[in-house]
């Protein structure tokens, strides 16, 4: 199946690495968020990816038209402009083959989606957030899918609340007290797996946001399932996100590796 990353917001609660970059090429380690995702479907098998850019769009484009010489050791012959790539030991790339689509500076998801349609063939695609790191089992999550004979699945995690939580009785006497609580909702985290038939659900208008109206008639037609993800999960949405998940990776407690 191809996977498609959502690479084109403009990651405005971020504005301290994404005045001059994509959110997806916002580092954790040496490496951009969007490299880390890729490895997560890579070491289930899926390496096809195709990526729909729009704000900043060009500095990903040139990240992967460079990453032969970035990440290999070469040699340039100056006077003819031969160049020769070394790619012995450690410097073996990884053989992922990605293509690069512009949809737009201001279109929506639902709208990008739409817009690289040409590039599946395949009956299945996977499509999951350029922001979002998680410990998630794929063969499982397309096992899920498959058996729910859905068009379309989400992945759902529980979240700790960000706040502790106080239950009290008429008179205000406190009756518990919870530091941060898993809360009982799931949220939609992405990693989805849809049915092409997806696509008709889709249009090409800018205005198309995956999470309106596409599905909510999906959800409404019953033709949306909910995979729930009994791991960790972490987006990169602030600053702090930020901060925490190269503290993670630092101190090797990297959860999605």
């Amino acid at each position: 199946m191809k996977v498609l990353i959502m690479c084109g917001g403009k990651g405005t609660r971020l504005r301290e690495e994404t005045a001059f970059k994509p959110k997806p090429m916002v580092e954790i380690g040496a490496r951009p968020v969007l490299w880390h995702i890729m490895s997560v479907y890579a070491r289930f098998g899926y390496k096809d990816f195709i990526l729909p850019l729009g704000y900043r769009g060009e500095v990903i484009k040139q990240y992967f038209h460079g990453y032969n010489i970035r990440n290999t050791d070469f040699t340039v012959e100056l006077n003819s402009g031969t160049l020769t790539t070394h790619h012995a030991g450690s410097c073996a790339l990884e053989d992922w083959r990605v293509t690069l689509c512009d949809t737009g500076q201001d279109t929506l998801k639902g709208g990008r989606i739409k817009r690289v349609a040409r590039h599946i063939e395949t009956d299945r695609f996977m499509l999951t957030y350029g922001d979002g790191l998680a410990d998630i089992n794929l063969d499982k999550l397309v096992r899920f899918h498959e058996q729910s004979g859905t068009i379309g699945t989400f992945t759902g995690v529980r979240m700790p609340s960000r706040f502790g939580t106080v239950r009290t009785d008429s008179d205000g006497a406190v009756l518990s007290w919870e530091e941060k609580p898993v809360l009982n909702e799931y949220i939609n985290c992405g990693f989805f797996v849809f049915k092409r038939e997806f696509l008709d659900y889709l249009s090409e208008d800018e205005s198309c946001d995956l999470e309106k109206e596409p599905l909510r008639q999906l959800a409404a037609d019953g033709q949306l399932s909910m995979y729930p993800h009994p791991g960790q999960w972490q987006c990169m949405d602030t600053l702090r996100d930020s901060i925490h998940l190269n503290e993670l990776w630092d101190s090797g407690r990297a959860f999605w590796v």
